[in-house]
C-alpha cells in the first residue's frame, strides 16, 4: 500500500569549480496523511536539500517525490513553505499579505466574500486577527511568523514545509509558536514536514525524528518514532522519563555524528597535506614547502 507521501531513493548533485558536489545520497522516507515529521542533523547534511525537492523547488538527480500517487516535478500550492524569514510583503498589511496567498489559489473556486472569510479565518487560527491592518515592521518577529504560518495554511496545502520557522525567535516566543502549531497541526491534521536544529523542539512536536547523517553524500541515518500522547504538554513532558529518553537518543546520534565529522575533517586535511609536493626545483628558491593547517 502506497504512503500518502513517498521520497524515493532522492539523491542529488550540483556542479560545484571543484567538480560534482553530492548532497543526497538514496534517501528514503514514506510518511502517512496527518503525520508530523522533523528531520535534524548538523549544518550540511542536506535538510533543506530534501525540504526543497519536496516542494519542488529542486530536481532530484535520481528518485523523486510522489503526494498521493502522483509524481511531484514543480511548486504547486499543495505544499506550502515556512521558512526561518518570514517573507512578508512589507508594502502590505498583515491581512493583504494572507490575502494575496488567498486569491491566487482560490480566485476560481471561492467568492471574493468567501476569500474575505477564509483569510480571516487563518489569521485567527494563529492568533493574529488584532492585527489585521498592520504593516510587517509594525509587529514583533513572532507576530510576523504566525503571519507567515497563517498565509501557508490559508493555500489549504495537503503537506506543510517549515524550513526552521522559529530558529531566529527567542526562547519566550519560540515555545508559544511550538504549542500554537501543537494546536493547529491537531486541528487541521496537516502532514507537516519541519527542519530543527532543537532536540526538545524534535520530540515535542513530533511524531516521527528523522536523523541525517553528515553530508556530503547525505542520507537517513536513524528514524525515531515518538509514541508520546497527544496534547502534549512540555511541563508535564519534562519529567516524563520516556521524553527524557527520546530526547536522550537524539542527542547520542547527533554527538557521534559530530566526533565523526571530526574524524573526516582530519583525515581530508592528511590528505590535503601529502598531496602537498614534496619536491623544490633546482629553478626555484630552496624554501619549505607550504603545509595547510590542520
Amino acid at each position: 500500500m502506497n504512503k500518502y507521501l513517498e521520497i524515493d531513493h532522492v539523491s542529488i548533485t550540483f556542479p560545484t569549480d571543484n567538480g560534482p558536489l553530492n548532497v543526497l545520497d538514496g534517501v528514503n522516507l514514506k510518511l502517512d496523511q496527518g503525520e508530523f515529521v522533523t528531520l535534524i542533523g548538523h549544518s550540511g547534511c542536506g535538510k533543506s536539500t530534501v525540504l526543497n525537492i519536496v516542494a519542488g523547488l529542486l530536481q532530484a538527480s535520481e528518485g523523486g517525490v510522489v503526494l498521493e500517487a502522483k509524481e511531484v516535478n514543480e511548486p504547486g500550492p499543495d505544499r506550502a513553505v515556512v521558512f526561518q524569514h518570514h517573507s512578508l510583503m512589507p508594502w502590505l498589511s498583515v491581512y493583504d499579505n494572507v490575502r494575496l496567498a488567498v486569491d491566487q489559489v482560490f480566485k476560481k473556486t471561492k467568492s471574493k466574500q468567501e476569500r474575505h472569510q477564509w483569510t480571516l479565518h487563518n489569521l485567527e487560527l494563529v492568533h493574529m486577527e488584532h492585527a489585521l491592518e498592520r504593516k510587517p515592521d509594525e509587529i514583533s518577529g513572532g507576530m510576523k511568523q504566525r503571519v507567515g504560518i497563517a498565509r501557508a495554511l490559508a493555500m489549504e496545502p495537503k503537506v506543510l514545509l517549515m524550513d526552521e520557522p522559529f530558529g531566529a525567535l527567542d526562547s519566550l516566543t519560540r515555545t508559544h509558536m511550538q504549542d500554537s502549531l501543537m494546536e493547529i497541526q491537531a486541528r487541521l491534521k496537516n502532514t507537516v514536514i519541519m527542519i530543527t536544529h532543537d532536540v526538545d523542539e524534535a520530540v515535542l512536536l513530533s511524531d516521527r525524528i528523522i536523523m541525517m547523517t553528515n553530508g556530503p553524500s547525505a542520507k537517513v541515518g536513524e528514524i525515531l518514532d515518538i509514541d508520546l500522547p497527544r496534547p502534549r504538554d512540555r511541563l508535564a513532558l519534562a519529567e516524563n522519563p520516556t521524553y527524557n529518553h527520546y530526547r536522550a537518543e537524539v542527542v547520542r546520534f547527533l554527538h557521534e555524528r559530530h566526533l565523526q565529522k571530526g574524524l573526516d575533517q582530519n583525515d581530508s586535511s592528511n590528505e590535503k597535506e601529502q598531496a602537498m609536493p614534496r619536491d623544490i626545483s633546482d629553478n626555484e628558491p630552496h624554501e619549505p614547502p607550504v603545509r595547510l593547517a590542520s
